[in-house]
């Protein structure tokens, strides 16, 4: 016998109310609904569990055996919401936050010393990870926090539970060696050797867009998943790359030739957290306002030594891929920052 637990807070209700049409008003259901549940329920029993001869609906022995069971039930319902909001009250004990090795060295640790200051009662944990993996370790529930690079025009879907909120944003680049002549339109660098991105990620977006837009076929492409692998193959003089902009303005001497050629699209870093009834609970919230804040900080550092194209486009402002489109206008390309 395999009992619903929705009719046994029913029959509860009927006890309660002392009448059908008393428990369907306090349930906000119809009377006919709330005697389809019973006779549903007495069927599975195979027993009468409320006598209705009299003018109340009075319970059998088998009807109050089992309304005992769904007040205890209900009971259990409210004592599980009412942990679950006390396990959110207040920011404190773990939260695992997991973000790419670029944002390790620019703001992921500075973020983990924030904590420690501003709540003390949080015990943040930072695990190194990919997107793919990372969206998966968030689906699971083995992260709280992830940081992803990803691209506006083709963002990366978002997880059942999760919301998410641009942490930057950032113009894409079209990156030469420095020994090339720097081309004055994109086709030219057809048959031309390239520095190419892992499938699916920013720059390989990036790159398709501008290679469909311009029949761009490399010569060949060699493959960089991380920025800092970029800059040693520029160095080398292995092919054009693209890139988000603060990250070609870091490019060192003779290493490589920004372009002013435009190329489609916009990069971002996005936030993405976990969400429950009450939202995203409050070690969680700590632990993205402490990445956006570290974030800012490392950005305007280095807007101030003058290593960015211009002022860093870094708040808790932009719009988000996820959220509902604004009436259409003419895209802006966004200015450059930091990672």
């Amino acid at each position: 016998m395999e009992l619903d637990p929705k009719r046994l807070l029913i029959l509860r209700r009927i006890a309660d109310a002392g009448s059908v049409a008393g428990a369907s008003r306090a349930l906000g259901h119809t009377p006919s609904a709330v005697s389809q549940q019973l006779g549903r329920l007495e069927r599975e029993v195979g027993v009468p569990l409320v006598d209705r001869t009299g003018g109340r609906a009075e319970l059998t022995a088998a009807g109050r055996l089992l309304a005992g069971y769904g007040d205890r039930i209900g009971q259990a319902l409210q004592d599980a919401a009412r942990d679950l909001r006390a396990l959110g009250a207040a920011a404190a004990g773990p939260v695992a936050i997991g973000v790419p090795p670029p944002a390790i060295t620019f703001f992921a640790t500075t973020a983990v010393h924030l904590l420690a200051r501003t709540h003390p009662d949080l015990a943040p944990r930072l695990v190194e990870t990919g997107r793919q993996e990372g969206l998966r370790a968030l689906r699971l529930g083995e992260l709280d926090v992830l940081v992803i690079e990803d691209d506006r025009q083709e963002p990366t879907p978002l997880p059942p539970g999760v919301e998410a909120s641009v942490m930057f944003e950032d113009a894409y680049r079209l990156v030469v060696p420095s020994d090339w002549t720097p081309p004055t339109d994109p086709a030219q660098l057809s048959g031309r050797p390239w520095i190419a991105a892992p499938t699916g990620s920013p720059r390989q977006l990036a790159f398709r867009r501008l290679a469909s837009r311009h029949d761009i076929v490399p010569l060949v492409e060699h493959t960089a998943r991380y920025r800092f692998a970029v800059y040693t193959m520029l160095a080398a003089r292995l092919g054009a790359a693209i890139l988000p902009a603060n990250a070609a303005a870091l490019i060192g001497p003779g290493a490589g030739t920004v372009t002013t050629l435009p190329v489609p699209g916009a990069y971002l870093v996005r936030l993405l957290r976990r969400t429950g009834p009450w939202g995203a609970p409050p070690a969680v919230r700590a632990a993205a306002e402490a990445l956006q804040s570290a974030l800012l900080a490392a950005s305007e550092r280095l807007a101030a030594q003058g290593l960015t194209e211009s002022e860093p486009r870094v708040n808790g402002h932009l719009v988000d891929p996820s959220e509902p489109s604004t009436p259409e206008g003419p895209p802006a390309e966004p200015p450059s920052g930091a990672p």
